[in-house]
């Protein structure tokens, strides 16, 4: 029985050895001498100090500021551990809604952030980006086109030219990866940061 037992386990402790020590630390190092912005985060410094993630979405309510997709993320209430509150980008819980397109609370909330949206800029399309949640929950990106109709908001509350403001989104879209991968997008906060860099 050892005879038949003896490969078994060597080759379960070989197999262990190059599957989750020597295959993990060869591409984790190969990443960071590669890639060590992207292996390490993509973390976002201000002044020293990280802010945030280019990865992750963060959660901007001030008119200053452009705010991202709606997040469906949530958190174990503090209240009552039976139940969730939400809690927009909660990076440790990443989960869309999982609210079919028919549903009544779904309906009703995009309906209503429509209407709210649409009232901050009068006769302008609603992106559909601003009322919709990534499967995620923690999209850092918006589409040009959502960036574009927070330009009154933000240039209004920050006292700007809405012409200065929109050259300031023009200048962050990053577009598609070599002309043909994804779609045009703007990371919102990266553009927020540049937005405070103006001064205002």
């Amino acid at each position: 029985m050892m005879k038949h037992l003896r490969p078994a386990i060597l080759m379960i402790v070989i197999m262990t050895v190059i599957t989750g020590l020597a295959y993990p630390m060869a591409i984790t190092g190969i990443a960071q001498m590669v890639f060590p912005h992207q292996a390490n985060g993509s973390l976002i410094q201000r002044n020293g100090k990280v802010i945030g993630s280019a990865l992750i979405g963060q959660n901007f309510a001030s008119d200053k500021y452009f705010h991202g997709r709606p997040s469906a993320t949530t958190e174990t209430d503090p209240k009552d551990p039976s139940k969730t509150i939400p809690v927009p980008y909660a990076a440790d819980n990443s989960t869309g809604s999982n609210l079919g397109p028919t549903a009544k609370a779904l309906v009703d909330r995009v309906k209503g952030d429509a209407a709210t949206l649409a009232a901050q800029n009068p006769g302008t399309p609603v992106p559909v980006d601003l009322v919709t949640s990534s499967a995620s929950g923690l999209d850092p990106d918006i589409t040009p086109a959502g960036a574009l109709f927070q330009v009154p908001r933000v240039a209004k509350a920050r006292g700007l030219a809405e012409e200065r403001v929109r050259q300031l989104v023009q200048s962050q879209i990053t577009d598609r990866l070599a002309g043909v991968l994804g779609e045009p997008h703007v990371n919102v906060l990266e553009l927020n940061l540049a937005l405070d860099a103006l001064g205002h």
